[in-house]
């Protein structure tokens, strides 16, 4: 099903999305919607953020908040358009995920707006990137065990390092990316690839 909850997706601590909410619900409602439109045009630009440090700074003083809680209302706001992008939500359905986590009335018909009206196209823009010219066309793995640092500690800890092969349209050669996990990073990079085929299942 591509009705989602947005609270069990969330990468931060449930306090943390009670408290953005709260943020965001503080936001004046004729400021909001300018707000959604830039990130969203900017959403499929992993790279780059939505706005430059000066712009934040006005951000700041125009929504009286804090750096870090400006951050972590852009971050939400992120979060919970990526979610629509990957799960193609319907706008309704988009609207009930948002009053779900207590987003008052007026912020949620914004997000529907700004959704409805750009929504496609963010996709669009979501598909072609993920089109990127380059590939991974080989995988290698090896396991390392590292001697604890501590003298008196004499066990080993075991790391998996993945060597990645990739290759680019711009060039023949073969670029090879080493990647070293723990056991904990390995299951918790695991986890990350089960959502992400989940997401690209949604796609298709």
């Amino acid at each position: 099903s591509k009705f989602i909850w947005i609270r069990s997706q969330y990468p931060k601590c449930a306090c943390s999305i009670k408290k953005a909410v709260l943020l965001i619900n503080m936001i004046d409602t004729g400021k909001f919607p300018r707000l959604l439109s830039r990130i969203l045009q900017k959403l499929h630009l992993k790279a780059e953020s939505s706005f430059s440090e000066e712009e934040e700074e006005k951000l700041q003083a125009a929504f009286s908040m804090e750096k870090q809680d400006l951050h972590l209302v852009l971050e939400t706001i992120s979060f919970i358009l990526e979610q629509a992008v990957y799960h193609n939500l319907k706008p309704g359905i988009l609207q009930q995920q948002l009053e779900s986590i207590h987003l008052d009335q007026d912020k949620a018909e914004a997000f529907v707006s700004a959704w409805t009206a750009a929504g496609q196209d963010t996709i669009e823009k979501f598909r072609q990137r993920i089109l990127a010219p380059q590939k991974l066309e080989t995988i290698g793995w090896q396991l390392n065990l590292q001697m604890a640092q501590s003298t008196q500690a004499k066990l080993k800890s075991p790391q998996a390092v993945l060597e990645l092969g990739m290759s680019s349209e711009d060039s023949k050669n073969l670029e090879k990316v080493f990647v070293e996990f723990s056991h904990q990073e390995l299951f918790d990079f695991y986890n990350k690839l089960e959502t992400i085929q989940a997401q690209l299942d949604s796609l298709t």
